[in-house]
């Protein structure tokens, strides 16, 4: 039995726990290295955590935020606050009975394409959204004003911000087209069969529209 000392953040050592446990099970795994400042920055908090007003939490450690979204009404086990790009972002868990809803046909095939993202076997196609395509100019032209400044200075940073908000923008266009369809899928059909897939040959033979 691990024992966590009060007031220390219990879930940094749990992951410290699992990640020792991790390199002395799993052959691949390394010997764990601190979390670098500026990547996947996340911290975890538990404790009295309270929804108010719609858009306002209690945080241990931390006292109110306000949120932009209205939080649902609800008793919070744990929060994770995790920032991407330039941006704070705040999940939270909680016990929720889930709603069953009617389904359109019992089963369905999806076959996950290249230049299509899905076509079904009813005949529905969802096409792939291509947010890196789009975006590949902008990109380009934040990456390179980020080489052009100088290491450490804040005209780098301001450039580094202006990068990873494009990636953001492209990774949250891309993550609401799989969730579109996830969800249709899975409110729609009670069997979700989709096919094995060689992902390696497929870009081989193929361009992807990314």
């Amino acid at each position: 039995m691990v024992l966590y000392r009060s007031g220390a953040p219990q879930q940094a050592l749990r992951d410290l726990e699992r990640a020792f446990k991790n390199f002395l099970t799993i052959p691949k795994c390394g010997f764990p290295v601190f979390k670098k400042k500026g990547k996947k920055d996340s911290f975890y908090l538990e404790g009295s955590i309270k929804i108010f007003q719609g858009n306002y939490i209690q945080l241990p450690r931390i006292g109110v935020v306000k949120t932009y979204e209205i939080l649902p009404n609800c008793k919070v086990k744990n929060v994770r606050i995790s920032k991407r790009a330039d941006n704070w972002y705040i999940s939270f868990k909680y016990d929720i009975e889930p709603a069953p809803t009617e389904k359109v046909e019992e089963t369905i095939g999806v076959d996950i394409g290249i230049n299509t993202l899905a076509t079904c076997c009813d005949g529905s196609k969802f096409a792939n959204v291509k947010a890196y395509r789009q975006a590949k100019k902008r990109l380009v032209r934040h990456q390179r004003a980020v080489s052009k400044k100088v290491i450490g200075s804040k005209n780098r940073r301001k450039a580094v911000k202006k990068l990873a908000s494009s990636h953001k923008k492209v990774a949250d266009i891309r993550a609401d087209a799989l969730h579109k369809l996830t969800s249709w899928l899975a409110k729609n059909h009670r069997t979700i069969v989709i096919e094995d897939l060689n992902v390696s040959g497929m870009l081989k033979n193929h361009n992807p529209p990314l």
